[in-house]
């Protein structure tokens, strides 16, 4: 009887872990469609992406943090420099963003939903700025002085970067940097050694570095990439707590210890009645008298 018990426990258990995982699915699949879509609408628009990247520049020059490429110039012509830096670019962005989500769905699914909520809503926040102001990243504009040192080491992932699946004028705000800072803070929140939380402090910081010196992004994408990250999280704690809010109150458990009645001359009488009333007994002296 309790073998089968737990089989059915354990069935039940693994129906709902497919569950979740094809709803998860779906609502990649659905972030996906609508990035695709948001793509066909910034396609015709190329020439605006590259006022809007002049516009930037501009910005950034009257504040006096135009620098990219002086920080670019520090790299150039160092081959090892340039390979990890890509590699940070490259490889601490997908395989981390899939293996953090799957390490939190996986060992903390009661974490999970709040960085979900946290990644789309994020998403959905960068999709609008995304169709009303597409912008040219920094590597298109080598007349500025900026060097593609992706293009120039890694053919194969600038090939990826022109294909369909990607939008190339969306340089702000930066995901890149935006959503590994999101991971990050995972990290050092839920992670429970020192190596998880040195490396969640660490992560945004090289990939903020990567995704400037490699020519992708301003640094004001990485800014404004990191605000709509924390955006995205604002929202999904405020989703949270409205769940909880509206969240029936549980009821406490009754004790198994059920406290003594009282008879009526203050006594105190262990037979079963209602925690609480006041059990009245019949005076032993009054049948005595009846009886005489």
């Amino acid at each position: 009887m309790g073998a089968r018990v737990l089989e059915r426990v354990s069935r039940a258990a693994r129906s709902q872990r497919v569950r979740l995982g094809v709803r998860e699915v779906v609502l990649i699949l659905s972030a996906a469609l609508l990035y695709s879509l948001v793509r066909g609408m910034t396609d015709d628009r190329v020439d605006l992406a590259y006022d809007n990247a002049e516009r930037v520049i501009s910005f950034q020059k009257s504040l006096g943090f135009f620098i990219e490429p002086d920080l670019q110039d520090w790299i150039v012509g160092n081959d090892a420099l340039i390979n990890v830096i890509n590699a940070i670019y490259i490889g601490g962005y997908w395989p981390v963003l899939v293996g953090t989500l799957l390490w939190l769905l996986i060992r903390h699914p009661d974490r999970y939903p709040l960085f979900r909520n946290a990644l789309l809503a994020s998403g959905s926040i960068t999709l609008v700025i995304f169709a009303m102001f597409p912008l040219a990243p920094p590597r298109f504009l080598p007349q500025h002085g900026f060097t593609d040192t992706v293009a120039e080491n890694s053919e194969a992932y600038r090939d990826f970067n022109a294909s369909p699946l990607v939008n190339e004028y969306a340089a702000m705000p930066s995901l890149h940097f935006g959503w590994i800072l999101l991971l990050a803070i995972a990290w050092v929140t839920v992670g429970r050694t020192t190596l998880a939380k040195i490396s969640g402090v660490l992560m945004p910081v090289l990939m903020f570095i990567a995704i400037v010196l490699t020519g992708n992004h301003y640094i004001l994408d990485g800014i404004v990439g990191g605000a709509v990250v924390l955006a995205g999280l604002a929202i999904a704690v405020g989703l949270e707590r409205l769940k909880e809010s509206r969240r029936p109150p549980e009821t406490p458990p009754e004790s198994a210890d059920q406290p003594a009645t009282s008879t009526a001359d203050g006594s105190d009488d262990e037979r079963p009645g209602a925690a609480g009333t006041v059990v009245l007994q019949p005076d032993p002296r009054e049948k005595v008298g009846l009886q005489k």
